[in-house]
């Protein structure tokens, strides 16, 4: 059976047959959910699903081009990010390149499935997990492909705007590929000042990667996109998948997510104020809480042996029908770092009840 290494993944869990409702903390989405008009959108084109999608993703990129600013003919669509992440390793074919570690899985994957030597540069945790600038001493020729993700996943911690910037004329100096993923970018405060879309135009070695999955809750219609000037790497890209990537029903889902303006900007204002009181609670109970900057929150288990990880953490969930994402298969980190996404006031509530209800258990045994 394959090794499903990512959150989210409902199916396993209700295969083991706890029974009722499961409430999943494991899978960054909206907590809005998907937007009504958008649903109704893929439910009036299914009609249309007795013809081939648009190849060429004409009005979704079209909307795409107003939506962030940017020329139609710097963006190509894919079946969510992921696959725009292996297609991009296929056409680039690296010989040597550089992830952090942690940070999100498919980056390495997709580098090893082509034979890639793949370096890591680690992040710490007296630093919060924040890349700081040792970083541009380790980017040197030898690299042809660096893959950051700010913020970063599954720490949440942003990127330094400058730092950044600093990062993407070192890669150009060094004729290093630079692939960003901005999948979060929205679900910040301020996401304007944390973007590099404004420099594609000035650098073809620069691809930005973001998606419909988070901001508006349809992982299940796979739909992302890239942004890069460099007209024969997408071209390239273009003919690494296949004709028809992205389906009917996601296209038109993405035309109509894109003039959902109101909810995204609701469930902003939800994030930010239920990650305050996640982050609370998390303290309160004896977690370690880094910042969180974007719609999920990392933390690690009290480092007291008596409390919660005297069992299974995740398992003890489970029972209760909570999923959370545990990070320890991520390179870097060990068993005892978690990840939740931040959902609706109720379900938090529950998350932290269970969470309370297990610290008095675990308690209990200890004495």
């Amino acid at each position: 059976m394959a090794d499903l290494i990512h959150g989210g993944d409902i199916y396993s869990v209700k295969e083991k047959g706890n029974g009722g409702a499961l409430l999943d903390f494991s899978a960054n989405i909206n907590p809005l959910g998907l937007p009504p008009a958008v649903k109704n959108a893929v439910a009036l084109g299914l009609e249309n699903c007795v013809h081939y999608p648009d190849p060429l993703c004409r009005e979704l990129i079209r909307d795409l081009a107003r939506y962030e600013n940017v020329k139609e003919e710097n963006i190509i669509c894919g079946n969510g990010a992921a696959d725009l992440i292996f297609r991009l390793v296929v056409a680039k074919m690296p010989y040597k390149a550089m992830v952090l570690a942690p940070t999100f899985a498919e980056y390495e994957k997709s580098l090893e499935s082509v034979g890639c030597i793949v370096k890591h540069h680690y992040l710490k945790e007296e630093d919060h997990f924040r890349l700081r600038e040792d970083i541009l001493f380790a980017l040197n020729e030898s690299i042809e492909m660096l893959f950051l993700c700010n913020p970063n996943n599954p720490t949440g911690q942003l990127m330094d705007p400058s730092l950044l910037r600093q990062i993407l004329v070192r890669c150009k100096e060094n004729n290093i590929f630079l692939v960003l993923d901005e999948c979060f970018v929205d679900f910040l405060e301020e996401p304007g000042k944390n973007t590099l879309k404004d420099f594609i135009e000035d650098y073809n070695n620069l691809f930005i990667l973001k998606a419909f999955t988070k901001n508006f809750a349809m992982p299940g219609l796979r739909l992302g996109y890239g942004m890069c000037s460099n007209r024969e790497l997408l071209d390239t890209l273009f003919e690494t998948g296949q004709p028809w990537s992205v389906s009917l029903p996601a296209q038109l889902a993405g035309v109509q997510a894109l003039k959902e303006n109101a909810y995204l900007e609701e469930a902003r204002a939800l994030i930010f104020k239920e990650k305050v009181y996640l982050q609370k609670e998390l303290e309160r109970l004896g977690f370690t809480a880094f910042p969180a900057a974007a719609n999920y929150i990392f933390f690690r288990l009290p480092k007291t042996k008596d409390v919660y990880d005297s069992q299974d953490f995740k398992t003890l969930l489970q029972e209760k029908n909570i999923m959370v994402r545990s990070c320890g298969n991520y390179k870097g980190l060990t068993q005892d770092y978690f990840r939740i996404a931040v959902k609706l006031h109720e379900e938090n509530k529950q998350l932290i009840t269970a969470l309370e209800e297990i610290r008095k258990g675990t308690s209990n045994e200890a004495e």
